[in-house]
């Protein structure tokens, strides 16, 4: 398939000293291991289930990878890794053709079962010679439509602060690319670029539905193209030692799309200094894309910029974006001209259920 002509990523700093984005080609590899999504619309639902099992020891297999690899493609039989407490140094890369898969942590608590990894978008991948890219540098990623994950921490562990002088710090810890993606009660660390949901055209919609789970970042980490909820869960913005301010929310939605992310009924939390921290920042990496985010029914801290909490990157204005606030509570909440608020009319087409029907009428919210 032809390599698409650019990823997500800021190389760079911005004069006010944030990161900005470029556009870097998707390494041929990842596309290849990953495979196109749009032929699995046909695929048909899931029969009698089937466990895998991964442990450090006593297990079928060692490595989450390996219990991938394992699964049938293109398979109607819904498959379980069950994967027991540990730290699982490793990348991992779930191609479209794993459908009806569940990635489930055997202990029941996310902190005992840990995926990590460290790359970052500007390091070398030793297989291609070329940077990893910000796609690449992901320690997961899912391109398998009808996948859960439950109990699982998804981390890259990659810090600025011990690489000084280094160029692409992105460090995703989970790319999403499949549709109908279901992530309950996980964790998901980082730093710069946490948590990606991306199509590689505006033709391909994918959803993705995360819920009682805890989202860890500092710059942008909660981004892409793809349409994301984060139903009640705890946002955590870190302070990096780098940057001395944040944004949650990084949308780069395509124009003809009408949802790109929604964070409702969540708690956001901060140390940073008070109005040192953007609820988001427009993203416009290519012709067509028109930022879409709502924030509604969430705490907001006083480390929210009251003021003017949306801006832009890389010379981009937030304002032809989309936006929308709608009953927020917390220091950091307030109405004003920079604060678009959506109606009571309005706020019913923007809730987690609006977001993630589609047309097929697929609901997974809890």
């Amino acid at each position: 398939m032809p390599v698409p002509s650019f990823v997500p990523a800021r190389l760079g700093p911005t004069r006010a000293g944030r990161p900005r984005r470029a556009r870097i080609a998707l390494p041929l590899a990842a596309a290849t291991v990953l495979g196109a999504t749009a032929s699995l619309s046909a695929a048909q639902p899931a029969h009698a289930a089937v466990t895998i099992t991964v442990a450090k020891s006593g297990g079928q297999y060692t490595s989450v990878q390996a219990a991938v690899n394992a699964v049938p493609d293109n398979s109607s039989t819904a498959y379980t890794i069950s994967i027991g407490a540990g730290t699982y140094s490793e990348v991992v890369r779930i191609p479209a053709a794993k459908l009806h898969l569940t990635l489930l942590g055997a202990t029941g608590n996310a902190a005992d079962v840990v995926i990590q990894a460290s790359n970052y978008a500007g390091e070398t991948n030793p297989a291609t010679g070329s940077a990893y890219g910000t796609l690449g540098s992901a320690t997961v990623t899912v391109a398998a439509r009808d996948f859960t994950a439950e109990y699982i921490t998804f981390s890259n562990a990659f810090n600025k602060n011990y690489h000084p002088g280094v160029t692409g710090t992105q460090a995703v810890a989970l790319a999403m690319q499949g549709d109908r993606q279901v992530y309950k009660h996980d964790k998901f660390w980082g730093h710069q670029d946490t948590l990606l949901s991306w199509s590689n055209t505006a033709s391909t919609d994918i959803r993705q539905y995360v819920y009682g789970s805890t989202v860890d970042g500092d710059v942008d980490f909660i981004f892409g193209n793809g349409t994301l909820v984060i139903d009640r869960s705890t946002i955590n913005v870190e302070n990096d030692g780098v940057y001395s301010s944040g944004a949650l929310v990084a949308p780069a939605t395509y124009g003809s799309q009408a949802y790109g992310i929604l964070i409702t009924g969540c708690n956001v939390a901060s140390s940073l200094a008070a109005n040192s921290v953007y609820l988001g920042r427009a993203w416009v990496p290519y012709s067509g894309a028109v930022p879409q985010a709502v924030i509604r029914n969430t705490l907001l801290p006083a480390a929210i910029n009251v003021s003017a909490p949306w801006t832009g990157i890389s010379g981009a204005t937030w304002t032809p974006g989309r936006y929308g606030e709608y009953g927020n509570s917390g220091a950091g909440a307030t109405v004003n001209g920079n604060r678009p608020q959506l109606s009571g009319t309005a706020a019913a087409n923007y809730t987690a259920q609006k977001y993630l029907a589609g047309n097929d009428g697929w609901n997974p919210v809890v």
